[in-house]
This record gives C-alpha cells, sequence and structure tokens, in this order.
C-alpha cells in the first residue's frame, strides 16, 4: 500500500466564486427534503421530524469534520492530504483517503479543494436526512443521530473518495479505457443511493409502522398530514438541486462557464417532465393525480438529474425525466403492496430508484466508449460493497442504539413521547383508528 497525493486542477477566479454562491444555494436541497420529510410523517410526529432533521445535519457536520473528511481525502496539498493504493494485475486501486485530521491545513489547500470538501459536507447531510424519512413515525431521535454519524464518519467517505476524490471507480477510464470513468457528478450514486439504500436498511431493521400491513386485508392507508409542506418543499428543493448540479459540473467535471446554464436546465427539464409523467400516471390509475406521488416524481427528476444534468442534451434529460416520473409512482405501490415496505417518505423508490436510472441515463447517453459499463460497474458496486455494509453497520448499531421507538410512544406520536408536546398544541390530533 502507497500513499499518493492526487493532483488537482486549477480553478479560474471567476469559476471559483460562482461555485461559493452556488454552495451557499445548495442547503435549500436540504431544507426542501426536510420539509418533504416532515410533511410525509403523521401530524402528531411533525416537530421531531423536522428537529431531527436540523439534529442529523448538524451530527453529520460533526462527524464528518473529525473523521470523514480524513477519509475522504480531499485535500491534496497539505500535510497529509494523499491516499492509498495498492496494485493489483499491474494497475493502481486507489481505495481510502488519507487527509489531514481534524480538517488541518484547510486554509492552506487549493481553491478546488477547498469548495470540494464543502460540496461534500453539504452531500453528506443530504443523503443522511433520506433514511430518517423513511424511518417517520416510529424511528427514534436518538437513532437518527446516530445513523446519521455512521453515514457521515465511515459509509460517505468511503464512497466519495472512490467517486469524486480520485478514487478507483473514477479511474475506470483511465485503467481501463470505460468511457471517463464512473461519473457522478451531482451525488446520484454518492448522496440519493446511498441514503436509498440506507433507507432500505432502516426499513428492514426497524419494521413497518403498527397497523400499515394487518393480518386481514389491503395495507392500511396512511397518508402525509400536510400537503402544503410536501409540494413547497419540493419547489425549495428544485433551487438547492440546481445549484448542487452546477457545483458539481465544475468541481468533478471541471465544466467551463458556457456549459453550466444547460446543466441547470437539464436539471430543470428532468423534473418537470418527471412530475408530468407521475401526474398522467396518478391520474390514469386512480382517476384523479395524487399530491404526494407527484412530489415523489418530481423529486425522482431531480434525483436522475443529479447523475446526467452536466453530460446529456436537453431533449435527453426531458426524456430522463419522463421515465423517472412513470417508473417512480409505480415503484411506490409496488413496494407497498407487493413487498410489504413502509417507507413514508417513498425514498427507497424515488432516491435509490431514481438515482439509479439517472446513473444507467448517464451511461446511455453519455456518447462515449465503455461509459455504459463504468456506470455499471458503479452501480454493483452499491449493491455488492455497500449495502451490506451499510446493513451490517446498522444491524450493529441497532443493538447499541435501538431504532424503534416502544409501542407506546407510536401509538401516542413521536412529539409528546420524545419532545413532551406536539408541532399543533391549539389542535385536537385526531385518534388513529388503526391501533386495536
Amino acid at each position: 500500500m502507497t500513499p499518493i497525493a492526487p493532483s488537482t486542477p486549477a480553478i479560474t477566479e471567476a469559476a471559483f466564486a460562482l461555485t461559493l454562491a452556488l454552495l451557499f444555494l445548495a442547503p435549500l436541497a436540504i431544507a426542501g427534503v426536510a420539509l418533504i420529510n416532515t410533511g410525509l410523517g403523521r401530524s402528531r410526529s411533525a416537530a421531531q421530524s423536522l428537529l431531527g432533521n436540523l439534529a442529523i445535519v448538524a451530527v453529520t457536520a460533526i462527524a464528518f469534520a473529525l473523521i470523514g473528511a480524513t477519509l475522504t481525502g480531499n485535500l491534496p496539498g497539505t500535510p497529509g492530504g494523499a491516499a492509498h493504493i495498492f496494485h493489483l494485475a499491474g494497475k493502481p486501486w486507489n481505495w481510502l483517503g488519507a487527509g489531514p485530521l481534524f480538517l488541518g491545513g484547510f486554509a492552506a489547500a487549493p481553491p478546488q479543494s477547498q469548495l470540494a470538501l464543502l460540496f461534500e459536507f453539504l452531500a453528506v447531510a443530504l443523503a443522511a436526512l433520506i433514511p430518517w424519512g423513511s424511518g417517520a413515525d416510529r424511528l427514534r431521535l436518538t437513532a437518527g443521530c446516530a445513523i446519521a454519524a455512521v453515514l457521515a464518519a465511515l459509509v460517505f467517505p468511503l464512497l466519495a473518495h472512490w467517486i469524486w476524490a480520485g478514487g478507483w471507480l473514477s479511474q475506470l477510464g483511465v485503467n481501463f479505457s470505460l468511457g471517463a470513468g464512473f461519473l457522478d457528478p451531482g451525488g446520484a450514486a454518492t448522496v440519493h443511493v446511498l441514503g436509498g439504500l440506507s433507507a432500505l436498511a432502516v426499513v428492514w431493521i426497524a419494521g413497518p409502522r403498527r397497523g400499515k400491513f394487518p393480518k386481514e386485508g389491503f395495507a392500511t392507508a396512511m397518508p402525509g398530514h400536510n400537503a402544503v409542506y410536501i409540494l413547497f418543499g419540493c419547489l425549495v428543493a428544485l433551487a438547492g438541486w440546481l445549484a448542487f448540479n452546477v457545483a458539481g459540473a465544475v468541481l468533478w467535471l471541471h465544466a467551463p462557464l458556457a456549459a453550466l446554464p444547460v446543466t441547470a436546465l437539464n436539471t430543470l427539464l428532468s423534473a418537470s417532465g418527471a412530475v408530468a409523467a407521475t401526474l398522467a400516471v396518478t391520474r390514469i390509475r386512480f382517476g384523479k393525480p395524487d399530491a404526494s406521488l407527484c412530489a415523489n416524481g418530481w423529486l425522482a427528476g431531480l434525483v436522475a438529474s443529479s447523475a446526467a444534468a452536466a453530460i446529456v442534451a436537453p431533449l435527453q434529460a426531458l426524456v430522463i425525466g419522463l421515465i423517472a416520473g412513470v417508473i417512480t409512482p409505480l415503484l411506490v405501490e409496488l413496494l407497498e403492496l407487493a413487498v410489504a415496505i413502509d417507507d413514508p417518505s417513498g425514498a427507497i423508490a424515488v432516491h435509490a430508484a431514481g438515482g439509479l436510472w439517472g446513473l444507467i441515463a448517464a451511461g446511455i447517453f453519455a456518447g462515449q466508449p465503455g461509459q455504459l459499463v463504468a456506470q455499471l460497474v458503479g452501480i454493483a458496486t452499491l449493491f455488492g460493497v455497500i449495502l451490506p455494509l451499510v446493513c451490517l453497520l446498522f444491524a450493529l448499531l441497532n443493538r447499541v442504539v435501538p431504532f424503534r421507538v416502544d409501542p407506546d410512544g407510536e401509538r401516542i406520536g413521536m412529539d409528546l413521547h420524545e419532545l413532551g408536546g406536539g408541532a399543533y398544541p391549539e389542535f385536537v390530533i385526531h385518534r388513529d383508528d388503526s391501533y386495536r
């Protein structure tokens, strides 16, 4: 194993200023997802949900600063700013970062590296919010924070190094002539598929909400309590996604300034095509459009754009969104009715499946020989390495910090049980007839 320091390209002053401004807007994606998570949960758990989103952002920032940034190794040019590789079959395999401890030398790092690290701080916060939404109404606040800490300190840095910090997935093009290597400029894999697979692990460990799947009959409908939060969250998230995708194009693809408007346009077109398709599917399926599923479709289009917006043409981005919008509501229904997965936020269908489709679409439309194979190698790594790792870590964590609240806490609501008061004290929260 040999430590090496990856090279960092220079960034112009104009690109630096633009990217920094975009990263100031990127937290709007976090705010949008937080609102959607809260709106899709029950009214008696709304305060705990939103506080959990805030706490998770804080925990990920601390854990990534203390441990995760070192393992990501995105500060070349500073003491310890290197990566570890091993040689196999005559090829170098860059597998782990060896950055400075506790952000040492951050101010002395090249501007490109400083921006990259800031991008990663925001990206890991967004990734950790995704499983929190899937565990709504039964996941304890301490468990949500512990999950976030594990993702920020161990799992996200490993994947981010492989893809963004010169790791072996990004070098598939150089080492094996597979296009430009694995491409993920906006975080479809590093943020959304990771978050969606983490949500799957959380749902598997915590189990469904009480009364969701009765012994007899169909699954019980538990609609989100506030459609305004959900739909407004979609609009807020759009601004953050535009920032993430454009900043990612500068940082990871080194795109020129002239190429950035089309990245923003593609992001909007993908989301627009997705929500239009979902609206049509739900109208055909149920006779009327479904607001929550349309919000899921919109998000799925944004997620798919995270992989492809900086790579494809506008018409291709629209097609990517249309396909995401058709798949998402059908997959949400399939997971609930056929597989008995209780995912209140729809994160598995939106983030995991939407991200996977975006990664595949990037390979299809990139126009480079071998690019699709590189994308498939990355997807195989997500399922073959990251998913088992997440499941193992979460199963161990559940033994130390139990994920699920006790039955009485679930009955009275997470707000009263964990916070001692509800989000809507002036209103009587309706009795839940699903409890027997």
